[in-house]
């Protein structure tokens, strides 16, 4: 039996400091352990003096405050690719958004930095009370080559890389009425996926009446997945005001929902696409918001949903 005076407390801090003497088996992962040794003293170069009481308890671990788990909205906006969230999450009955409910809140597309400027200028008083219309240029409003036309309607001069190429541009039919239409009802934006040196010199050209209060480029896109894509959460106008004519899908990706599909024109002398598109405009130029339209059964021109795969 161990003699009484072993287990005799002491103020002495040197009553353990010899493991050697009395060893102190411990568990290698035992936080409790750590913590003893630290308030014994005992290091490799020997015993130290014992700290106080009050260190002793303030260096062992404290127990965390549950967290309070993020909302799917939440979670959402944190992502910078929203899209890919999206399609990784397994959906749950009664925690996952509706659709207007990620669209109203902006949750598509790359996340706007809070000191980003927006792509357009503030709105001119004249637009104020006037929808955002976002008209795509290339196999929407013309069709360019490098190669020789049949009666061009126009012929540009580009310069790449140091060598001046003609680019012989076709207008689709009907382009000039579709512009005379819609400019003073809509606030119209140029917005092409193209370089400037090229597009600037054919809207030039194609907008006599100044139609496009703005002109953007292939800079404002977002390259996303290997495609060009036209964000409209960046323009700086409210989502529910704003339409794309684009004939691209890729294009309007972020935002489908804000999108009106057209078909890529290239010489169909017989097309009347932009006609056709007149009818849904008046009908979006008076909604509240351009979703109850074009999310609508019978609002949206079947024939154009249908060439482009979409089914309303």
């Amino acid at each position: 039996m161990a003699s009484p005076a072993i287990y005799r407390r002491s103020n002495s801090a040197s009553v353990f400091a010899s493991s050697n003497q009395f060893p102190y088996r411990e568990h290698p992962q035992s936080r409790l352990a750590a913590v003893l040794r630290s308030s014994l003293g005992q290091h490799n170069n020997g015993p130290t003096a014992r700290p106080p009481i009050v260190s002793i308890i303030s260096s062992a671990p404290r127990p965390r405050p549950p967290m309070r788990r993020r909302t799917f909205l939440e979670e959402l906006e944190l992502h910078e690719d929203p899209s890919y969230y999206i399609e990784q999450i397994q959906l749950k009955p009664g925690r996952t958004p509706t659709a207007n409910e990620i669209i109203r809140r902006r949750l598509l597309g790359r996340v706007k930095l809070p000191n980003e400027k927006s792509l357009l200028p503030q709105i001119r008083p004249a637009d104020v009370n006037k929808k955002c219309l976002i008209i795509d240029l290339d196999e929407t409003l013309v069709h360019s080559s490098f190669k020789p036309v049949k009666n061009p309607d126009f012929v540009i001069p580009v310069e790449i890389d140091g060598v001046v190429h003609q680019v012989y541009v076709l207008k689709r039919p009907y382009v000039d009425e579709f512009l005379a239409r819609v400019g003073d009802r809509f606030e119209c934006v140029l917005f092409t996926a193209s370089l400037a040196k090229y597009a600037d010199p054919v809207a030039d050209l194609l907008d006599k009446r100044g139609v496009f209060r703005s002109r953007l480029f292939r800079e404002a896109c977002v390259y996303h997945k290997g495609n060009y894509v036209k964000d409209l959460a960046r323009l700086g106008r409210d989502l529910s005001k704003t339409i794309i004519i684009d004939n691209s899908p890729a294009s309007y990706s972020f935002h489908p929902s804000n999108a009106i599909p057209v078909q890529t024109w290239f010489d169909d002398p017989t097309d009347v696409e932009l006609l056709d598109i007149l009818p849904l405009l008046d009908r979006l130029e008076k909604v509240d918001s351009v979703y109850d339209a074009l999310n609508g059964d019978d609002t949206r021109p079947d024939n154009l949903l249908e060439r482009n795969g979409i089914n309303s």
